[in-house]
């Protein structure tokens, strides 16, 4: 049987704002009883739960966000019996200190990092070394776009796509790990939805291996 997946998603709140404005703006307090619902509607169809929290190292709107509110929600949706918690980076402006010690204090929670994914976007560069902290930590998931497409709607205009597949896997692929993935086909891939899309790829490794090819 083909494997389902349902996905929740959750907001960071600190103490004076949330992410995102209104009016995509929902409060914690509310948001977190639906994806209760949710989750314990898909447990008990046996139906795994990704959930997402977003802005994990930076909000566009309150600037900083502080590791305990991170924590409080990814303990949150642990206890509401969501396996897979994807933390994301949303506005690419993380670290890899700021990284390993979210990851650090997450993997306390369950004592293992198998409930862990990253979603680093690559605004200011960081995201591979971002990458490799998780890696360093014990993440084994990662989320990635082809030629690094996509954005986030409510950050500004400076924040850019997720990471860029062709440069995960490359580094990976670098080091010895096994994706199950062909970096030539992914690096073909992005060159055919960026000519389709009229734009140039962000992947350095596109950029690189799919110079001089027509």
């Amino acid at each position: 049987m083909k494997r389902r997946w349902l996905l929740c998603v959750a907001l960071i709140r600190s103490s004076h704002s949330v992410c995102p404005p209104p009016p995509l703006l929902t409060h914690v307090c509310g948001v977190r009883s639906l994806v209760a619902a949710v989750v314990d509607y898909a447990n008990e169809r046996n139906i795994p739960v990704r959930g997402y929290v977003s802005c994990v190292a930076g909000c566009p709107y309150q600037g900083k966000v502080d590791l305990e509110d991170v924590v409080k929600v990814y303990s949150k949706m642990r206890e509401m019996g969501i396996q897979e918690i994807s933390m994301g980076d949303t506005i690419g402006v993380g670290t890899p200190t700021q990284f390993s010690e979210m990851i650090a204090a997450l993997v306390a929670i369950d004592g293992t990092p198998e409930h862990i994914a990253l979603h680093c976007h690559d605004t200011y560069g960081s995201s591979l070394a971002n990458i490799l902290r998780g890696l360093d930590h014990g993440v084994t998931k990662f989320d990635a776009s082809v030629a690094g497409l996509g954005g986030c709607p409510y950050a500004g205009g400076g924040a850019t796509g997720n990471v860029a597949t062709e440069d995960v896997v490359y580094m990976l692929q670098g080091m010895g790990v096994e994706t199950g993935l062909d970096l030539e086909k992914l690096v073909e891939a992005g060159k055919e939805v960026t000519e389709f899309l009229g734009i140039e790829t962000r992947s350095k490794v596109g950029k690189a291996m799919g110079a001089g090819k027509k």
